[in-house]
């Protein structure tokens, strides 16, 4: 499936739902769940479709199994209806399904419970100690390391990404993301794929010179990169996307491609940093943990720099486009 988080209008206002993106539209989950259980003779279908599938993603994720079976099954039903045309709305009016043009599509996952952003590739990791003059640390290849950023900065697909007032040089960062969607602790790496809710692309936003102060004093990244985090279009399940260490990953700047890469060159891969990250800690659904920037990802590479207005485009084969544009005051 490919979940989302759709935002609709109604008479009280606009309202953001949990949905799934086919090739001809949305499928409000939550209403769709209770559309199939009035009609298998459930005496309260709309109570034990908020219990089960509730109408916002991290919610419906903590769920885990549970949930993910029944939207699976309802969805499955609901094609079935919609193909034939029989039903486009619920017993009480609700709508079940909407055109790509009737919805604005948010966040995925709006409101993580936590945001972990690993350095897992080496020609990113490699250029960026070169221009530090600093050879890469053993360490980096002994362990998948991560910083922790703000899981509360989160925006969207088509959202405008603000420019912050205490840096010159702002940058993007093309990166693959995973949610969890279990919870565990000291998991193995054997059992870890059972834990990925989903898979998202991921762009995390950078002041560079902020950042290279903070790390000159061996702490961070944190001012040069709390800002702001993308994350989007949609969710994909491990059980469509496939393998995600052989994705083709893609940014452009006002159309102009500028990075190119392909998710097959992690160092580690994502069992791996679950399993590392897991180690004595508990990891909660709706966690998110980021790939670290592909090679050649990101302006500070590539000695080029994004501007006011600029559009960047983060594209991950499977997944879709990831599109924000930079606003300065």
């Amino acid at each position: 499936m490919r979940l989302v988080t759709f935002e609709v209008a109604t008479p009280v206002g606009r309202k953001r739902r949990l949905g799934t993106q086919t090739d001809k539209g949305i499928i409000d989950l939550n209403f769709t769940c209770a559309y199939q259980l009035k009609k298998a003779g459930q005496a309260q279908p709309y109570r034990i479709a908020d219990a089960f599938v509730p109408a916002d993603m991290l919610s419906f994720l903590q769920g885990e199994k549970n949930s993910m079976l029944r939207v699976q099954e309802a969805v499955a039903a609901l094609k079935v209806d919609l193909e034939s045309g029989k039903i486009t709305v619920g017993e009480e009016g609700e709508r079940l399904f909407y055109r790509p043009d009737e919805v604005k599509l948010k966040a995925p996952l709006p409101n993580p419970t936590s945001l972990r952003d690993f350095y897992t590739f080496e020609q990113h990791v490699k250029k960026a100690f070169e221009l530090r003059g600093e050879p890469v640390p053993p360490e980096w290849y002994e362990m998948p390391v991560y910083y922790k950023g703000s899981h509360q900065s989160i925006i969207g697909p088509e959202e405008e990404v603000a420019w912050p007032g205490f840096t010159e040089k702002f940058d993007y960062e093309l990166e693959l993301a995973c949610v969890i969607g279990k919870k565990g602790k000291n998991i193995p790496e054997e059992g870890a794929a059972d834990y990925i809710a989903g898979f998202t692309v991921m762009n995390d936003f950078s002041a560079r010179d902020i950042q290279k102060k903070e790390m000159k004093v061996r702490l961070g990244p944190a001012k040069g990169k709390d800002f702001a985090t993308a994350l989007g279009p949609v969710l994909v399940t491990p059980d469509e996307l496939g393998n995600p260490h052989r994705l083709k990953m893609t940014a452009r700047i006002n159309g102009e491609v500028w990075s190119v890469g392909n998710s097959e060159k992690m160092n580690y891969t994502f069992v791996q940093m679950i399993a590392f990250a897991s180690k004595e800690e508990t990891l909660h659904p709706g966690d998110v943990l980021g790939s670290g920037t592909v090679g050649g990802g990101c302006g500070l590479e590539l000695d080029r720099w994004v501007k006011p207005r600029d559009v960047i485009e983060l594209e991950i084969e499977k997944i879709g486009i990831l599109r924000n544009r930079v606003v300065k005051e």
